[in-house]
């Protein structure tokens, strides 16, 4: 059974395979998302290049956009071949382009196809089928409205929901600015799990501290961790040991998981990665520490230079380390 008390949020253009690579460096049971893959990508594209992922990655779920219950389902099983330890419906990504394609956050106004899909898929795979959405959109705010849409998807067998604390405005905010601007309420989400114990319920919004995290753990079951697990990866350091109880994890110097990273780097230069596709992700692994800007700049100058390998990391380690 998944456990999933800490995750860290599907990010468009942010959680790929080499992030997802480096943040398994820091935490092993934190449980990792892909960025959301529509199911037109995955059924008439190259659907290994979405797919495939290091083995080091799971607990490793796959987060699939669409509304089509029979490609939803056909997705689904792809997840599961490639061994996914779970496929997640997104119901609450607010962009135009998500819109457009009739997915993602506007999907809550349709709680029967919601569950049509999730049923479809649930029939399909023997891995966990969950949704990720948020507390309404636009004038769909009160709790009622947000009851009804969970009960309608929930008794089509869905038992997990990932909550988005906020409702998402489809028409005048942008993406970013539906992440900053809809009030948290967090006490929806509270509610949800008080009043539904036999859900298993995961929060996300607006959680920056693993003080937070273990405050939201008093109410409900699980954490997602968005752009601060991106932005300070260093974040997700302490959670084997303290929030999973792991008593056998260690805490790794940020210095040691840089200089395996750079294996990783070296591999993945050889199959023909830029170094820069993956230097990207780790800028913020020195977040408060001395040398940390030194960090940033050292990387961001050096790793697009032609013939750039790992050891830029390691002198730009050197920044900060020595």
């Amino acid at each position: 059974m998944i456990s999933r008390l800490v995750c860290v949020a599907p990010m468009m253009g942010w959680t790929d395979r080499h992030a997802r690579y480096f943040l398994r460096l820091i935490s092993q049971h934190t449980l990792l998302y892909t960025e959301m893959v529509t199911t037109g990508a995955l059924l008439n594209g190259d659907h290994n290049r979405f797919l495939s992922f290091h083995q080091s990655e799971h607990p490793l779920a796959l987060q699939l956009g669409g509304s089509d219950a029979e490609a939803l389902a056909r997705c689904a099983q792809m997840a599961e071949q490639f061994a996914y330890d779970e496929v997640n419906l997104n119901v609450g990504c607010p962009s135009d382009r998500v819109r457009s394609g009739q997915f993602g956050a506007c999907l809550m106004a349709q709680p029967e196809l919601v569950a049509d899909c999730v049923f479809e898929m649930q029939k399909n795979v023997d891995i966990p089928v969950t949704v990720k959405c948020r507390i309404g959109i636009d004038d769909m705010e009160d709790y009622p409205s947000f009851e009804h849409f969970i009960k309608v998807v929930a008794a089509s067998g869905c038992d997990t929901f990932i909550v988005h604390a906020r409702k998402a405005w489809l028409k005048g905010l942008s993406p970013k600015q539906n992440r900053e601007i809809p009030p948290l309420r967090y006490e929806y989400v509270h509610r949800l799990k008080q009043e539904n114990p036999e859900l298993q319920i995961i929060i996300n919004g607006g959680i920056k501290t693993m003080d937070s995290v273990r405050q939201q753990l008093q109410h409900v079951d699980g954490v997602m961790l968005g752009r601060e697990a991106y932005h300070n990866p260093y974040i997700l350091a302490p959670v084997d040991s303290e929030i999973y109880q792991d008593e056998q994890a260690t805490i790794s110097e940020r210095q040691d998981i840089v200089i395996e990273l750079c294996d990783y780097i070296d591999a993945q230069l050889s199959l023909g990665a830029d170094l820069h596709s993956i230097t990207r992700h780790i800028l913020g692994l020195f977040q408060g520490c001395r040398g940390a800007k030194a960090w940033r700049r050292f990387l961001s100058e050096n790793s697009h230079r032609e013939g750039a390998d790992s050891d830029v990391v390691r002198a730009a380690l050197s920044l900060v380390a020595g």
